[in-house]
C-alpha cells in the first residue's frame, strides 16, 4: 500500500478551495500553509494564460526531512504517508531545509514544525482527505497507487504525469497532469513580495523574525518589498507603480508569478552562523597544541599550555551549545536530541559529539590538575578524534539538507577542518599576546596559519570555480561573487580574512600574530555567514 496524490491541471480552476479546507480540516495559523495554490500567468495580452498549481508535501518514498530530522518527528507510516508528531519536534528546521518542495512551516502557536499529513486521522477511518472532498472540480485525486482498481492508479498508468525535482532522488508521490514547467521549477519565475491578491510579505512566527527583504539573484532586475505601505520598489530599471504592482515579464521570459505563500527568508539565522564559528575554535584550540605535539614541531607542549586549550575549547564549546539551543524553536526540547535520538540525522550525530568531546575534554583537565595517573597517550588521540568530528560534522548535516544544492559541496569538510586549525591558532596567539607567556610559540602558530590560510583560499576556489551541476547552486555562486554578498565576501572574507593576515605573517615583524589572529577570526565568521544565508535565498516552491 502506498498512499499519493494526483493533481489534474486539466480540471483546476484555481479557486482555493483546497487550501481553505486544509486550513479549517487542520486549525492552520493564518500566514501559514500546508496547501496553497500558486498561480503563474504566461504571455502578453491577448495571447495569455493563467497557470494553477496546488503545492504541499509530496510524501516522498525517500524523503531527506525523515531522515534529517533528530527526534523523529517525521516519520513513515506503513501506507506510505508521511507523517509528524508535533510533540517530539525540537523546532531545529532541518527538516525545511532537506525539503527540496519547501512543504513544511513552523507553526507559530505550537513552535513546531508542521505541513501535510494526507490527512491521516481521517485516512484511517476511510474518508478522503478534506481537500480532496472539497475540490469542485475533481482535480485532486488520492488513493492507494499500488491498488490497480484505485481511480489514482489507473490515472498514473494512461496519463503522462510529472513531479517536481525528480533530479533530487526523492521519488515524490505528488504527480501533475499537464504540469507546467514554468509553475513547477521554481527558478522559472520569480518570487514576488507583493501578489495581486496578498500583501503579506513576512509571515508570522518565527518567518515575521527571520525574514529580510529578500531580492533573489537570478536575474539583474529584481524587486524588493516596502513593508511599511505595500507598494512594490524596484532594483535598476523597473518603477514603482500605484497600487504597488506591474507586470515584470521581462524578468522571466514572460512568465510571471502573480500569487504564492508568504516568503519564509532565513531558516538558519544569524545563530548557526555563530555557532559554526564557535565550534571551529572549539575544535582548534585543542588540536593545535595535539597537533604541535603529534609533528615534534616545538620541543614539548607544557601542562599549563594543554590547560590552556582544554579552557578555551570548553568555553567556546558551551558557547557553540548556547547558540545551537538558541536557534531552536522549542528550545526547552533540546535533550530530545540525546533521549530521543534518530541515529541517521547528523544532528544527533554531532550532538553527541559535542558532549563526548566535552566530557573527553573535562576528563583530560582533572587529570592533567590532579595527576590522576590516567594514561595520558589514548585520552588524547581520542579526544582529537573528537575534536575533527566536532570541527566537521555540519559539513554532513548541510550535505543532508538536500533543498539547499551549494551545501552539497564535497569541499565542506575540508573547509570547516581548516578553519578550524586557522582558529585554533589564531585564539592561541591571542591567548599569548594577553598573558604575556609563551604557550606553543610564535613560529608554530605563523606557519598553522600560513598553511590554513593557503588551504583555505584552495577551498573557496574549489567550492566557487568548479562546475556546478544545477542552477540553483550556480546562483548562490553569482550571490557570492557578483551579487548580494559580494562586498562581505571580497571585503571581509578576502582581504581581511586571508589576504591581509598572510601579509602580516609573511612580513614577520614582532607582534603582528595576534592582529593577524583577530583578521583570521573574523574572516572565518564572516565566510560561515555567507554560507549558510546565500543558499537560503534560494527559492524551493
Amino acid at each position: 500500500m502506498k498512499y499519493g496524490f494526483v493533481i489534474d491541471n486539466r480540471k483546476c480552476i484555481g479557486c482555493h478551495a483546497c487550501t481553505t479546507a486544509c486550513k479549517s480540516e487542520h486549525d492552520v495559523p493564518i500566514g501559514v500553509f500546508r496547501t496553497w495554490v500558486k498561480q503563474v500567468e504566461k504571455g502578453d495580452f491577448p495571447h495569455t494564460r493563467r497557470v494553477f498549481s496546488v503545492m504541499r508535501c509530496n510524501h516522498c518514498t525517500d524523503a531527506p526531512c525523515v531522515e534529517i530530522c533528530p527526534v523523529e518527528a517525521l516519520y513513515f507510516r506503513p501506507d506510505g504517508i508521511v507523517d509528524f508528531d508535533k510533540n517530539r519536534c525540537i523546532g531545529c528546521k532541518s527538516c525545511m531545509q532537506a525539503c527540496p518542495y519547501d512543504a513544511l512551516y513552523i507553526d507559530p502557536e505550537t513552535h513546531t514544525a508542521a505541513k501535510c499529513n494526507y490527512c491521516a486521522h481521517r485516512v484511517d477511518i476511510g474518508l478522503e482527505p478534506a481537500c480532496v472532498n472539497v475540490c469542485p472540480e475533481h482535480a485532486i485525486i488520492s488513493g492507494d497507487m499500488d491498488n490497480s482498481s484505485s481511480e489514482i492508479s489507473q490515472l498514473l498508468g494512461r496519463e503522462q504525469v510529472t513531479v517536481r525535482k525528480a533530479e533530487k532522488g526523492t521519488n515524490p508521490n505528488l504527480f501533475y497532469i499537464n504540469g507546467d514547467y514554468a509553475s513547477l521549477n521554481p527558478t522559472s519565475t520569480e518570487k514576488p513580495n507583493i501578489t495581486m491578491w496578498g500583501e503579506q510579505t513576512r509571515g508570522v512566527g518565527h518567518f515575521a523574525k527571520n525574514t529580510e527583504k529578500l531580492a533573489f539573484e537570478g536575474n539583474d532586475l529584481v524587486t524588493a518589498a516596502m513593508e511599511n505601505n505595500g507598494s512594490a520598489t524596484t532594483v535598476k530599471e523597473l518603477k514603482s507603480t500605484e497600487g504597488g504592482f506591474k507586470s515584470v515579464d521581462v524578468l522571466m521570459g514572460k512568465n510571471r508569478r502573480v500569487y504564492d505563500a508568504p516568503n519564509k527568508g532565513l531558516l538558519w539565522g544569524w545563530e548557526v552562523s555563530t555557532y559554526v564559528w564557535t565550534k571551529a575554535i572549539a575544535a582548534g584550540a585543542f588540536l593545535i597544541p595535539f597537533l604541535a605535539v603529534f609533528l615534534n614541531k616545538v620541543d614539548s607542549v607544557s601542562n599549563e599550555t594543554w590547560l590552556w586549550g582544554i579552557g578555551i575549547s570548553m568555553v567556546f564549546l558551551i558557547l557553540t551549545t548556547v547558540f545551537l539551543i538558541k536557534d531552536l524553536d522549542q528550545p526547552m526540547r533540546f535533550f530530545y536530541v540525546l533521549l530521543r535520538p534518530q541515529w541517521k540525522s547528523w544532528l544527533v550525530r554531532g550532538g553527541y559529539s559535542l558532549t563526548l568531546f566535552g566530557g573527553l575534554l573535562s576528563l583530560l583537565g582533572v587529570s592533567i590538575l590532579f595527576d590522576l595517573g590516567i594514561p595520558v597517550l589514548p585520552l588524547l588521540w581520542t579526544t582529537a578524534a573528537l575534536a575533527v568530528l566536532t570541527a566537521i560534522y555540519t559539513a554532513f548535516l548541510f550535505a543532508q539538507a538536500k533543498g539547499r544544492d551549494f551545501w552539497q559541496s564535497p569541499t565542506l569538510v575540508l573547509h570547516m577542518l581548516v578553519h578550524s586549525i586557522m582558529a585554533g591558532a589564531a585564539a592561541f596567539g591571542l591567548v599569548e599576546m594577553l598573558t604575556g607567556s609563551t604557550l606553543i610559540g610564535n613560529e608554530f602558530l605563523s606557519n598553522c596559519l600560513l598553511v590554513g590560510i593557503a588551504f583555505n583560499l584552495l577551498t573557496i576556489t574549489a567550492e566557487l570555480v568548479t562546475t556546478h551541476p544545477t542552477a540553483d547552486a550556480k546562483t548562490v555562486v553569482n550571490m557570492i561573487t557578483t551579487g548580494r554578498y559580494s562586498k562581505l565576501f571580497w571585503t571581509g572574507v578576502i582581504l581581511v580574512g586571508n589576504v591581509l593576515p598572510f601579509a602580516l605573517l609573511i612580513a614577520g615583524m614582532d607582534g603582528l600574530l595576534p592582529l593577524a589572529g583577530v583578521l583570521v577570526l573574523l574572516g572565518i565568521y564572516f565566510t560561515e555567514k555567507i554560507w549558510v544565508e546565500a543558499p537560503q535565498n534560494v527559492q524551493l516552491s
